[in-house]
């Protein structure tokens, strides 16, 4: 029996488990699929967007393990045995994640497009350092592209949940 390092799959469509936002899926993918490809298409999660498909403006950002990852830069092979969230997955029981509320009534948001990737990397952040500043933030979203330049309102929203949060003494 061959080891996992020497396992050698397709060509053709080969059976692919995940656990995305919690649950167990299995997809049938070719080998070469990418992470952003079968949430998409194969499962229908349409909130995590394909700008470049390059890594270059993370508006396909989900979390792997807890961590933001271009979904467009992994292979979906390279998932197995991960948890991964989508923006789909960060709301619980229907009750947006505070984050996503925040971006809601900061209006930060116009066209929509790099909001999913935005607020995956900046609830990442808020759940990793609870009260973080402004320089955090700046840091969680360089890697961001935001064509509609609402940058501020991006700031204000994350700013707002941090400083609930700090009021919390969370």
């Amino acid at each position: 029996m061959q080891d996992d390092a020497n396992e050698v799959l397709g060509p053709g469509l080969i059976p692919i488990d995940l656990t995305i936002n919690g649950r167990r899926v299995s997809v049938q993918a070719e080998p070469a699929t990418t992470l952003v490809d079968v949430v998409r298409n194969h499962l229908g999660l349409t909130g995590t967007k394909i700008g470049c498909d390059r890594g270059a403006c993370s508006a396909c950002t989900v979390w792997l393990d807890g961590q933001p990852a271009s979904s467009c830069m992994t292979l979906a092979l390279d998932a197995r045995g991960r948890n991964i969230t989508t923006i789909e997955g960060l709301a619980e029981g229907g009750k947006l994640h505070p984050l996503q509320q925040a971006f809601v009534e900061h209006d930060a948001l116009q066209c929509g497009f790099c909001t999913p990737g935005m607020v995956m990397s900046c609830a990442a952040l808020i759940d990793r350092k609870p009260d973080a500043g402004i320089d955090e933030v700046k840091a969680a979203i360089s890697g961001h592209l935001c064509r509609c330049g609402t940058y501020p309102n991006i700031f204000a929203a994350v700013l707002a949940v941090a400083g609930e949060n700090r009021r919390r003494g969370t």
